[in-house]
């Protein structure tokens, strides 16, 4: 007899949620009763700086206003360490990580330095400029020797070196539809994300390396989010195979947008649930909205 699917809510606890995460919960937790499938909630805490216990303590007395079950016990990422950094060292171990020196100030000076009017540094899904390669260039010693003279430096996936190793065509099954209207089988294209973050000292492991593990572990069958991480399936599907991970389905749903065209931010107040609530809304009237055109 097949298991039940598995769906799951993870928001980060950095600020308030808004309309936009009330549509995605409200989505996952229609879809899971409706396959008679299991509904979890993650915390997704890894940014020690900016998630804080009040934030967290807002998601849940917002989701139990919008009469949002889900089973206990909660994972929290900041708990949860020690499963990234064994991915990690398997990762290393695997010759497709690198650590990297280049504070924000280099990366920025050495783009500016490289790129013309004619031809524009590249650019992530998100618009951020692609690593330059300057670290990835170093040998083992010389890698060693910065290491151990203390020099700050993040791990980043070598892309290229990955898409080798994986040595298998990958894609992933999506329910829903990419921002242009991608649906179906998917070929997902992580080279377009450069050598992204992995690890830093301040976080021990990036989203990506952190949602992979966690999805795996947990045993979620069916991620269900918003369009807005739609191209970031791309990396997670690379990280899959390469720590021999299940795949998901993927379901990627519409945004909800304010009045400026741009997709709700946790600094817009105005579409917050507290606020929508204290505005006088009841939770019936937030449940209508947040999953209206779905």
């Amino acid at each position: 007899m097949a298991s039940p699917p598995v769906f799951r809510f993870a928001p980060s606890p950095n600020g308030e949620l808004h309309l936009g995460h009330a549509r995605s919960a409200l989505l996952n937790q229609r879809l899971a009763r409706e396959a008679g499938g299991r509904f979890l909630l993650r915390i997704e805490d890894i940014d020690l700086a900016r998630c804080t216990p009040e934030f967290e303590a807002g998601i849940y007395r917002d989701l139990e206003w919008l009469k949002i079950e889900w089973e206990k016990p909660v994972r929290r990422q900041s708990e949860h360490f020690v499963d990234y950094a064994a991915a990690l060292e398997r990762l290393k171990a695997m010759g497709v990580v690198y650590p990297s020196f280049m504070s924000r100030g280099q990366i920025r000076d050495h783009i500016a330095e490289h790129e013309t009017p004619s031809r524009r540094w590249p650019r992530d899904p998100d618009g951020a400029p692609l690593y330059p390669h300057v670290d990835r260039a170093l040998t083992r010693r010389e890698r060693q020797k910065r290491i151990a003279s203390g020099a700050p430096h993040a791990w980043r996936l070598d892309v290229a070196a990955a898409m080798e190793t994986a040595a298998e065509k990958l894609t992933w099954t999506e329910l829903g539809a990419g921002p242009l209207g991608e649906t179906g089988k998917v070929t997902a294209r992580p080279e377009i994300w450069g050598d992204v973050i992995l690890s830093r000292s301040d976080a021990p492991a990036s989203y990506h390396l952190s949602v992979t593990v966690d999805d795996a572990i947990q045993g979620i069958t069916d991620v269900v989010r918003g369009q807005d991480l739609f191209h970031a399936t791309a990396i997670h599907r690379l990280l899959q195979s390469l720590l021999g991970l299940p795949v998901p389905r993927y379901r990627h749903h519409s945004l909800i947008v304010g009045e400026d065209g741009r997709k709700l931010a946790k600094s817009r107040r105005d579409t917050g649930l507290r606020a929508l609530r204290e505005s006088g809304m009841s939770a019936k009237e937030v449940r209508a909205l947040a999953l209206e055109g779905l």
